[in-house]
């Protein structure tokens, strides 16, 4: 795109103008009278997307910070002790949720810039002898500094 500076990663990004324009229509009001019928049908695609006939489908219209909120809120209490890793505004973000919910967080400083510190992870949770910590949070992509962390070796390191 001549003139454009593209930004290509997960999070906000630059569309391209035809895509733009084909999507330039008007937005569903989620409030207005015609939305449950709008959103019946999704109901039945969404089982079949997810293969299955059984359950039933929920939609949850959030951001991402919202999505953050109803996995912290329903898989954690007040009082848990949390070891997240701060490097980079999304990751700062997950902290003060937290924090808001009334969890204990240990917080692992890192450079803005750098990955989550792997093996500083890895030590703490060594550490945890007696196994406090009820949740490790790590952002994947941390979009304000453009930096990626490795998920697979903090996953790792909650196995020593």
């Amino acid at each position: 795109m001549p003139g454009r500076n593209a930004l290509f990663i997960p999070g906000p990004t630059n569309m391209p103008d035809a895509i733009r324009v084909a999507m330039d229509l008007p937005l569903e009001d989620q409030r207005s009278p015609d939305f449950p019928v709008l959103t019946l049908g999704l109901f039945q695609d969404l089982k079949k997307i997810f293969k299955t006939g059984e359950g039933q489908v929920f939609l949850f219209p959030a951001s991402g910070s919202g999505g953050w909120e109803a996995a912290i809120t329903n898989t954690l209490s007040p009082g848990d002790k949390i070891l997240a890793a701060r490097h980079g505004q999304f990751s700062q973000q997950w902290i003060e949720l937290c924090r808001r919910h009334g969890m204990n967080v240990e917080v692992l400083e890192a450079e803005w810039g750098e990955g989550a510190p792997i093996e500083r992870y890895a030590e703490r949770l060594a550490a945890d002898k007696a196994r406090e910590i009820k949740a490790v949070l790590v952002c994947h992509n941390e979009t304000a500094t453009g930096v990626t962390s490795d998920v697979g070796a903090v996953r790792k390191a909650l196995e020593s």
